[in-house]
């Protein structure tokens, strides 16, 4: 079983905040492939079972907000007995404009909180993550109310068109893995390098 998990804050003050692109990511997923959320509980997340790329996925929202989104992956990774590179954490990025993706097999949490805590918990970065653009913060701005702000009406097409992506890149790494999925991904653009 693969564990994909979309990071962002539960409640609906938090609905389509640029931080919340986990969360569509998964919803996305779970639109495609008929998969019902369901409150776990043990995890304190939403959790669904399904089949991606023929392959058994739990697809999970955490609800500890996104600074303790490690508690849900530990406690799931544990349940489950499976190792980090079972898992792939969908989540926001302000290094990367809105949009674009990025796939990646390890590394650090760049900053992002719920990935810092994610890191900490599970003691390794060895696990295969997929990071959303959501654009460089203006001068000026507090991060923190940045990245809860929601996107501009110029903005929405390329962000529709990132979560899509994403989506695709996880069903993706499903079916043939991660370095063939970043050879696939990780180009400069909104699209799928197949329609360059």
């Amino acid at each position: 079983m693969h564990i994909i998990i979309g990071l962002g804050n539960p409640g609906a003050a938090y609905n389509a905040t640029r931080h919340n692109v986990g969360f569509e990511t998964i919803d996305k997923l779970c639109f495609d492939f008929g998969v019902k959320l369901k409150s776990n509980r043990r995890f304190r997340a939403l959790v669904g079972e399904g089949r991606i790329g023929g392959k058994d996925v739990l697809l999970v929202k955490p609800l500890t907000y996104m600074n303790l989104s490690g508690q849900t992956v530990q406690a799931i990774c544990r349940y489950y007995k499976l190792p980090p590179s079972e898992i792939i954490i969908v989540y926001d990025d302000i290094s990367l404009e809105v949009g674009d993706i990025r796939v990646r097999e390890r590394g650090s949490a760049g900053g992002q909180k719920g990935m810092i805590d994610i890191i900490a918990r599970l003691s390794t970065d060895e696990f295969p993550r997929v990071r959303i653009g959501i654009g460089q913060k203006p001068e000026g701005w507090d991060l923190a109310k940045y990245v809860l702000s929601r996107f501009h009406k110029r903005e929405w097409d390329a962000m529709i068109q990132g979560i899509t992506n994403a989506g695709d890149a996880i069903q993706m790494i499903l079916k043939q893995g991660t370095p063939a999925t970043m050879n696939e991904y990780n180009r400069k653009s909104n699209k799928p390098a197949k329609q360059l």
